[in-house]
């Protein structure tokens, strides 16, 4: 019991799967789209339920998930957070389990709060269960590619500027998700500039945004923390999101 809500693993409650994805949520619509992500929470929950965590509320609704993934970082040709973020660090994740090396770190992969659950805390509880799971299963550090929540209201602001502000009256992060990370022991690492990608045809982020996508060059898009390069021309447009690494010292 955490607080007002039961936090579990998936493995420990997999009758919780069903429900786990029909948890109304804010995250935008182009990024369920994320070029190399596809359907990999699905795969999470299949493979490693016991990296998925499951907050149910004491109505038994799922009010938070929060989904890692095991990789191996200390190895020749790694050793450092990668500057394509999310996507690499997947692919790690996903080449590590068919290859069955052992894996050293846990990275966060997504955490999403459901809309109503909002502004209570909960964010909070989910990286401190996060944590302690890496910790139970034996992992030194947890480390993740974080979206920092405040900063779709700067698209134009570089992340290398805005991951590293702070608040002059305590020295926390500006961004309130950051903040969340750096209060539970976190320290705000580097920025991975080219953390996920989202590619599309200009009928496709249409549908998406309900935006024109009509004319060459950079647009902002509600909920991206960067513009959307619009190639009229070509007839697609990409998004290229950078992230901010922070790193759990367990």
């Amino acid at each position: 019991m955490n607080g007002d809500l039961v936090i579990t693993t998936l493995a420990e409650r997999p009758e919780l799967g069903a429900s786990l994805w029909s948890m109304p949520h804010t995250w935008p619509v182009f990024m369920q789209h994320e070029i190399v992500g596809g359907d990999s929470t699905e795969w999470i929950a299949a493979e490693l339920p016991e990296h998925v965590l499951v907050a149910t509320d004491p109505q038994g609704a799922v009010a938070a998930r929060a989904l890692s993934v095991p990789f191996l970082l200390r190895t020749e040709g790694r050793g450092e957070l990668p500057d394509t973020g999310w996507d690499q660090t997947l692919k790690w994740a996903l080449s590590d389990r068919w290859h069955g090396r052992t894996p050293d770190t846990v990275s966060a992969i997504e955490m999403a709060v459901a809309a109503g659950a909002q502004g209570r805390g909960t964010a909070g509880r989910m990286v401190a269960a996060m944590r302690e799971n890496a910790r139970a299963g034996g992992f030194g550090e947890l480390v993740a590619p974080a979206r920092p929540s405040a900063k779709h209201l700067e698209p134009d602001t570089p992340m290398a500027e805005y991951a590293f502000r702070k608040r002059p009256e305590d020295g926390l992060p500006h961004d309130p998700w950051l903040r969340v990370h750096v209060r539970a022991g976190a320290v705000v690492e580097s920025v991975a500039p080219a953390s996920r990608t989202v590619v599309g045809s200009l009928g496709q982020w249409r549908r998406w945004t309900g935006l024109p996508f009509d004319s060459e060059g950079p647009v902002t898009v509600p909920g991206a923390v960067v513009p959307v390069y619009c190639s009229a021309r070509h007839g697609h447009a990409v998004y290229c999101e950078p992230n901010a690494w922070v790193r759990h010292r367990l």
